[in-house]
């Protein structure tokens, strides 16, 4: 929902803050001004408004019952002592309540609180305690509803007189903002529609306060005109700069203002709605009026907390309500769920926002609507983990308490999905039907399935054949069904929502060929969206959405594709290659609109993906260029003011906008709008790729796509379907589309498929019945259950939500049959209204029935063959360690959450990744211990030198490290590796250490492991005595360790510093690791030595430092380093041939150090011989 009730303690915060600060409205068309008629206002507000206001919430939580506890004990003990605690709060931050005349009220989204008792006057602070004392915690029926009061607000008493009260209200309209005005406030204000005076402010239009005074205040004294003229200026300043969509102030009161002193503001009640999805526009101004408003917890942004909208009265987030919205804060997809009866016996899990209506209507139709458990939907795309949070999250409320004797139903329906895998959600609800099967059994529930969309087929056979293995009872159907047939087929056995196609186009019947697109006068052709030479822009990188558009026109044998590039602003000009048919081609990417429009001048739509931040400036500059004609705006969550401002803008410039909000349209065998249509299997089944007779609106993507199925069942099929979108400002409406339709000669019959909210339905009646309409009309309004409700529910769009009884769809049914129109009685006959029409035209030759072509294929893209598993191909790579393609990450076995759960470790990871096995404690902790001791050995060492060298080159720090590590090897860190496999070959050949150090005596090799610069017998290395220590304390077994040890007393009795160095230490220990711990056979211990994995660590440990170096250095900002000459020993050519035996014996200079290679050495120098010959030094002969 857009359009969502804040409270009204934060509604008055927003205004005591914002009033002052805001001295005229924004938010207009970039480049326009706000009018000021000559008269710069000041910054200053010509009226005080003080806003005092006291926050008192108690929490309901407090009155959860524990088994056996009565309610008066949880009243009692826990929740009067917190009444106690909050009236004490509220004391000590607001002195003021302790000695004023108080107004008490609560604050919950409930109308008519005067009225219903909900209003404590003139009362002094203990009065108000035992006012509220007497509600709070109770349940409170309020006409339907019935809820819990729980918050509550305080205020001063204004005394005033009943002549200063005024009502005021703004609210947003298509046309623009409404201003109402009433000179007589106060509870009994009456039918403000009929009385009030109205301003209003049109869309892109600048503000103009002189137009106040003439058009409201027309009944006020003058003296108070100039308080008021600005107050509501500011008032609607802050209603725009906000965004909100409807404020109302009863009674609004001024006092004073004669004789030129200041007026005094009071809005005494007040009732109002932001534009939720327009956060990130005004979402840090919403939280900046809050912030002294609420005690910070610490864990808010720094200039506020965030807004809150809480639910309706009556209807307050469960636990599991709260899951779910917080689950869909979080991803792109859309996930639902509202508990209306947790003792019903029907409840539903539903794709798609339209679709969850019909269900609903489908339920309540046939008389159950009191069995209704929930309202929800989950569509976008979600992933199958979020689908499996989803489904367990309304398994386990359905599953609670004692079972129900004549069992419960889940319906798991849909329409066809456009992009939604429908496959890889179900595997999510597979999961969820694993995890709660014995549940379900326990109660009885019956499951049925309906769905359709890509990858169905697989998605279907997933969950039959777990319906089967589980024991469950589960019926599972796709688009062959109704999409609500399986409610009237569950409930009362009703099997007529299993479709067949209409018996005039079987294939059988006389008539021609299927037609192709009509030929249309070229007059006429400006008038229509769509045509087989129509070409397009795609704004921004969607290649998945303009594949389907390119198979899409080959299927229907466009003679060019429909996309002629795209608009791509974040990346440099490139091609990206798509497929046209079974062959390849190139669409180029241009960075602006410009450039696209200069080499495509023929292109008049555009397909705009941009996102809901930023589809309004980019919309704004597409209709700069004249060449675009229709716009579809795909985004969902665009604010409703720009919204406005861009359907407004293109009125005025002649551009169709289609959306926002929407999946787009489709017009058979001419042009579809990215993803409508669904995969091409559909497209086929659906009969797309040829024009039929029928064209409808509607305002639901996925209900499109259904209209699409339904169509082509009834009748010839589909002529042209659009999808306006589901927002409450759509850039084009019913009616726009409908007079299209009328003016198109390939339009034989029309469809409707109207909703709960809005009026448009009702222009469509008007068009009817002034003639302006005369082909025939087929309507029905979804969200008929709406009246069964007892508090207010918002269905799945955004403008699905009747703020009056003419918005219901029950009204509008009503209304669109008395005009005329083909209205059936319930969704579930639409198909056989529809077939009705289509005979009856087909009866009068107005469609001549026609042989249903060869339907055309179209090649299957590889990927998408795999996956419906109907194909195979042998895998380029094999890994065993890890799996990324389920819910969550899989380490050898072991899920991520559980890595974490269980807090293995870095060492434990590293067991699972590199051995595919978990080892002892014992073993983690010691590879921990390596990487700690192998980290850094100082800076000197070569592979520290080299990425300190590299660093100071200014490389990067892959670069570095990478420097660093190519020098390990046999020379550096490789003792590792050698001094393992030399001590284990010894000691499993049976070599005594006197006979191993001899043989590698004898073979004049090294024993590594074995040696240190610095360290001796004398002076041990403190890193091999800590692993010593914990090898012996904690391994099972460390024969080889203690084999080593006994060669190191014959090697330092030769020599002090041939001890057992830190390598040698780590590579022997490993090896009894490996041959103890339980995990490996003998084998496998040899393998992994022999495969480098002792190197391994070397590397990992010895990383951090070489990191730690670089950091170093880029931290204290060292320069290109360059070697000392003193440092380097130059040799001439002379002087390396007297080392090798080949020099003349008067040379008198043997080796370098400093000076030799200057002018005056004798011979030639390396460096600087060329300069020495040119000083006059004769070269030896």
């Amino acid at each position: 929902m857009s359009a969502k009730a804040i409270r009204e303690y934060d509604g008055k915060h927003l205004l005591s803050y914002w009033l002052p600060k805001l001295a005229e409205p924004a938010g207009l068309l970039p480049g326009q001004k706000p009018a000021t008629n000559g008269d710069s206002p000041t910054i200053a507000p010509s009226f005080r408004s003080d806003a005092k206001i006291a926050n008192l919430q108690f929490d309901m939580a407090l009155l959860n019952l524990a088994e056996g506890e009565s309610w008066e004990t949880a009243y009692n003990d826990r929740f009067l002592p917190h009444v106690d605690d909050v009236f004490n709060q509220a004391e000590s931050a607001n002195p003021w309540l302790l000695n004023s005349k108080l107004v008490c009220k609560p604050d919950q989204l409930i109308k008519r609180r005067g009225k219903n008792g909900l209003l404590g006057i003139n009362l002094d602070w203990p009065g108000v305690k035992k006012w509220i004392l007497e509600r709070a915690g109770r349940p409170f029926k309020l006409e339907r509803t019935t809820g819990n009061l729980h918050t509550f607000i305080v205020e001063p008493l204004v005394p005033h007189p009943q002549d200063t009260e005024y009502y005021i209200a703004i609210q947003s309209t298509r046309e623009g903002d409404l201003i109402y005005f009433t000179h007589e406030g106060g509870v009994d204000v009456g039918d403000v529609d009929a009385k009030a005076k109205k301003l209003l402010i049109a869309v892109n239009a600048a503000y103009d306060k002189s137009q106040v005074a003439p058009a409201l205040l027309t009944e006020i004294a003058e003296s108070k005109h100039s308080a008021l003229v600005d107050f509501i200026t500011r008032l609607y300043a802050v209603y725009v700069d906000l965004h909100f969509t409807y404020l109302e102030i009863n009674p609004l009161v001024v006092l004073g203002g004669e004789n030129g002193e200041r007026a005094e503001v009071f809005y005494l009640d007040l009732a109002a709605k932001l534009d939720q999805v327009a956060e990130f526009e005004a979402g840090k101004k919403w939280s900046i009026a809050r912030l002294h408003a609420y005690p910070s917890t610490g864990s808010t942004p720094s200039w506020g907390p965030a807004m809150d909208f809480p639910a309706p009265f009556g209807r307050e987030l469960t636990k599991e309500e709260a899951y779910i919205a917080e689950l869909d804060s979080k991803t792109g997809a859309s996930l639902k769920l509202t508990v209306l009866n947790p003792h019903g016996r029907i409840w539903t899990m539903v794709a798609g926002g339209g679709a969850s209506v019909v269900y609903t209507d489908a339920i309540a139709a046939i008389g159950l609507a009191h069995e209704i458990a929930n309202y929800g939907e989950y569509s976008g795309a979600p992933s199958e983990s979020q689908t499996f949070e989803y489904a367990k999250t309304i398994l386990d409320l359905m599953t609670r308490g004692a079972p129900h004797p004549e069992g419960k139903f889940l319906f798991i329906g849909g329409g066809i999905a456009n992009f939604t895998n429908v496959s890889s959600t179900f595997k999510g609800v597979v999961r969820a039907l694993r995890a709660y099967r014995q549940a379900l059994l326990n109660h009885h529930v019956k499951i049925y399935v309906r769905r359709a969309g890509p990858n169905y087929q697989e998605g279907l056979r997933l969950i039959r054949s777990t319906g089967e293995s589980l024991g469950l009872d589960i019926k599972v159907y796709g688009p062959e069904m109704f999409v609500t047939g399986i409610i009237p087929l569950a409930i009362n056995g009703d099997t007529s929502g299993i479709q067949t196609q209409a018996s005039s186009i079987d294939g059988v019947a006389p008539g021609p060929i299927a037609p192709e697109p009509p030929v249309i006068d070229e007059k006429l052709e400006s008038l229509l969206a769509f045509t087989t030479k129509t070409r397009s822009f795609v704004y921004g990188m969607q290649p998945r959405a303009i594949q389907g558009m390119l198979d899409f026109d080959f299927m229907c044998k466009r003679t060019a594709p429909s996309v002629a590039c795209m608009i791509y602003p974040f990346g440099g000009h490139h091609v990206q290659k798509f497929y046209w048919g079974t062959s390849e081609t190139l669409l180029p990417v241009y960075t602006s609109i410009e450039e696209a429009t200069k080499r495509f001048p023929d292109v008049d739509v555009v397909i705009n993906f941009a996102s809901m931040r930023s589809v309004y400036d980019s919309t704004l500059e597409l209709m700069e260029f004249p060449q675009i004609k229709t716009i579809a705006l795909i985004a969902e969550g665009v604010p409703e003011r720009r919204a406005r401002q861009i359907l407004h803008l293109a009125h005025k410039k002649n551009v169709l906008i289609i959306g926002p909000a929407t999946v787009g349209g489709i017009k058979p065998g001419c042009f579809k709008i990215g993803n409508t249509g669904g995969m091409m299997d559909n497209i086929v089944s659906s009969k797309l790729y040829r024009p039929g007779s029928v064209a409808y609106v509607s305002k639901s993507g996925g209900m499109s796509n259904e209209l699409n199925n339904i169509i082509s069942r009834a009748t010839d099929g589909v002529y042209e379907g659009i999808a306006i979108g589901g927002d409450r400002y759509p850039g084009s409406t019913f009616i726009d589309h409908m007079l299209r339709y009328e003016k198109d000669p390939g339009v034989k019959m029309m469809m409707l498929l109207g909703e709960v909210g809005g009026v448009e339905e009702y222009l469509i009646a008007d068009a009817v019945k002034q003639g302006k309409i005369k082909k025939p009309v087929v309507a029905w309004c979804i969200g008929t259950c709406a009246k069964m409700f007892t508090t207010d529910v918002q269905f799945g769009h955004a403008g699905s939500f009747a703020n009056s009884d003419v918005e219901t769809a029950e009204a509008k049914n009503r209304t669109l049959r008395e005009a005329g129109i083909r209205v059936p009685d319930t969704f579930e006959q639409l198909p056989q209204v529809l077939s009705e029409v289509y005979n009856e035209l087909v009866s009068c030759k107005s469609i001549v029935p026609f042989r249903e072509p060869q339907p055309p294929k179209i090649p299957i893209d590889y990927s998408w063959a795999q996956e419906l598993g109907m194909i195979r191909k042998p895998a380029n790579f094999i890994s065993t360690i890890t799996d990324d393609r389920g819910q969550e990450l899989i380490y050898a076995g072991m899920a991520i959450s559980e890595v974490f759960k269980e807090d293995i470790g870095v060492g434990g990871v590293l067991s699972l990744l590199w051995f595919k096995r978990r080892l002892p404690w014992y073993a983690t902790k010691f590879i921990e211990m390596v990487l700690m001791l192998t980290a850094d050995h100082g800076p000197a060492v070569s592979g520290a030198h080299n990425t300190i060298v590299t660093a100071r080159a200014g490389k990067d720090l892959v670069s570095s490290l990478v420097s660093g590590l190519l020098t390990i090897g046999d020379r550096f860190g490789g003792a590792l590796d050698g001094a393992a496999a030399q001590f284990s070959e010894a000691y499993d050949h049976g070599l005594t250490p006197q006979e191993f150090v001899d043989n590698m005596r004898r073979k004049h090799q090294l024993i590594l492991g074995i040696g240190h610069k610095i360290k001796s017998r004398t002076n041990p290395d403190l890193r091999v005595e800590i692993i010593k220590e914990f090898i012996f304390k904690h391994f099972p077994a460390s024969d080889i360790l203690k084999y080593a040890l006994e060669v190191e007393k014959i090697t330092t009795s030769k020599k002090d510093n041939l001890i057992l160095n830190v390598d040698g230490a780590i590579g022997i220990a490993f090896v009894d690791l490996l041959r103890s711990c339980g995990a490996f056979s003998h084998e496998e211990a040899e393998e992994y030595i022999k495969i480098g994995s002792l190197n391994g660590l070397f590397v990992l440990g010895r990383s951090i430092g070489f990191i730690g170096h670089y950091l170093d250095q880029k931290r204290l900002k060292q320069g290109l380093y360059r070697h000392p000459w003193d440092d380097i020993s130059y040799l001439t050519p002379e002087q390396e041939a007297m080392m090798t035996g080949g020099g003349s014996s008067s040379s008198s200079s043997f080796g370098g150090g400093a000076g030799s290679g200057v002018a005056g050495s004798v011979g030639r120098t390396f460096v600087e011989g060329k300069i020495a010959i040119e000083r006059g030094v004769e070269p030896t002969a």
